[in-house]
């Protein structure tokens, strides 16, 4: 029996003041899944995003990555994560081909593989005549673009994405859908949020809705929205108690 990619068990966020920004997560993400993650603005999705790779610490509940406690193995547990957010930090006064070297350096990608999986993605997403020019000259398009490359350099075995279709042209959308599938069928799994319900509806697997912090709905994406649309799903659980 495989063991889950990401664990996520009574995780609670409580911040400065009593504002307790998660309450009691519970989820779990398996190989091959795509899992929506979806809620309001500061419904708690970055704060669970942003403890599940490390740069945020909590003190109630436990997160596992591939079967590393990311709190007691955060080495470990990182080599297993690749995270693109909103919006992607990319050192800028290096050119492309310098930052792919870089990350595949840190995540110990050996040179014919990373030569191999380099030219694979960057003609995947029509990058490879700008490899060479600063980051600084790139478009928000382009920055995006390089920062997914960066991340399947290594092919996690969590990906972790926070609105990665914003800045794609159409073509490099459908390129990414075909590398997150392609991830998903060698074992790994993804983590995805996002404001366009009809992809998450399209995309994942799985689906989860947090309001306020607390799990509202979770599960596979035909058993959580029934005969519904996720855009239907997410208008009734929202209103909930308001």
């Amino acid at each position: 029996m495989q063991q889950n990619i990401l664990e996520i068990r009574n995780f609670s966020k409580v911040y400065t003041g009593g504002k307790k920004a998660v309450d009691g997560l519970d989820l779990t993400v398996a190989p091959g899944d795509i899992f929506g993650f979806i809620g309001h603005n500061g419904a708690g999705k970055t704060t669970t995003i942003r403890a599940i790779v490390g740069v945020m610490d909590f003190e109630n509940g436990s997160i596992v990555v591939d079967g590393h406690d990311v709190k007691q193995e955060p080495v470990a547990a990182k080599s297993k994560i690749a995270y693109i957010p909103d919006k992607p930090d990319v050192y800028e006064y290096i050119t492309g081909i310098q930052y792919l070297n870089y990350m595949a350096d840190i995540f110990g990608v050996g040179k014919d593989l990373r030569k191999q999986r380099i030219e694979k993605y960057a003609a995947a997403f029509e990058m490879t005549p700008a490899l060479g020019d600063l980051i600084s000259s790139y478009s928000h398009g382009m920055k995006q673009k390089i920062s997914l490359i960066a991340a399947f350099l290594h092919h996690p075995k969590l990906l972790i994405l926070d609105e990665p279709f914003i800045g794609l042209d159409p073509i490099a959308a459908i390129r990414l859908k075909e590398m997150m599938a392609e991830l998903c069928a060698s074992g790994s799994a993804i983590f995805f949020s996002s404001h366009v319900l009809m992809m998450v509806e399209r995309l994942c697997n799985k689906i989860a809705i947090i309001k306020g912090g607390k799990l509202i709905t979770s599960g596979a994406t035909e058993v959580v929205l029934g005969d519904s649309s996720l855009e239907e799903i997410f208008v009734e659980v929202s209103q909930v108690n308001e």
